[in-house]
């Protein structure tokens, strides 16, 4: 009877708590809060899944996904004392962290391509704005503006959004309410146009 009530005592001792139902991500995750490294190593497992198929879906890369659910797991780790649990459950709270880092992958990645973009079109234009700076007040310029009345309108208001504003063929599209593929060719024609235009009159 004594070893039966020994054995009943030792099945409810708070030493064997970490099988039940407390080592869920939530205490998972307050325990790593508290500085408790051994609780990181089941919480990783835990989320490590869910965080990768949701970074997956937005970047659509799993070389790039890989990367971003490491910085997750890395941000987990570093700010996990900033979980409330009355605010929802671990899971969601490292969802949210997930999405985050993703979202902004994609707009650093957009962003980069609209400054490459841009660096090209300049690149394989530079006599047009070689052209723009050394004859401004002279008379060449008023070449400059009979070519540029040439162009499309459309044509020309790309072209001066794109050079004389700054802004990329993306910004230049939503302007404009444009698709972006129409964009492109009403710059690269105008371009051509404005090239062929003051070669002719040189």
């Amino acid at each position: 009877m004594a070893d039966r009530t020994d054995r009943t005592e030792r099945a409810h001792s708070p030493d064997d708590v970490s099988d039940g139902p407390a080592d869920g991500p939530d205490e998972l995750l307050l325990r790593v809060a508290q500085g408790d490294g051994e609780a990181f190593a089941p919480l990783y497992d835990a989320v490590c899944g869910p965080v990768m198929g949701l970074v997956c879906r937005v970047l659509r890369d799993e070389d790039q996904a890989a990367e971003v659910t490491q910085e997750v797991m890395i941000e987990v780790w570093r700010t996990a004392g900033r979980f409330r649990p009355e605010l929802g459950t671990a899971k969601a709270w490292v969802m949210v962290l997930a999405h985050r880092r993703a979202v902004d992958r994609v707009r650093s990645a957009q962003a980069r391509g609209a400054r490459e973009e841009k660096a090209a079109l300049l690149d394989r234009m530079p006599a047009f704005d070689e052209v723009a700076d050394e004859v401004e007040g002279r008379e060449e310029y008023r070449q400059v503006r009979r070519c540029l009345d040439g162009l499309t309108a459309p044509q020309r208001e790309a072209v001066r959004m794109a050079f004389y504003e700054g802004m990329t063929y993306r910004e230049v599209a939503r302007t404009l309410e444009s698709p972006e593929g129409t964009v492109k060719s009403r710059l690269r024609d105008g371009l051509h146009r404005l090239r062929d235009c003051l070669e002719a009159s040189r």
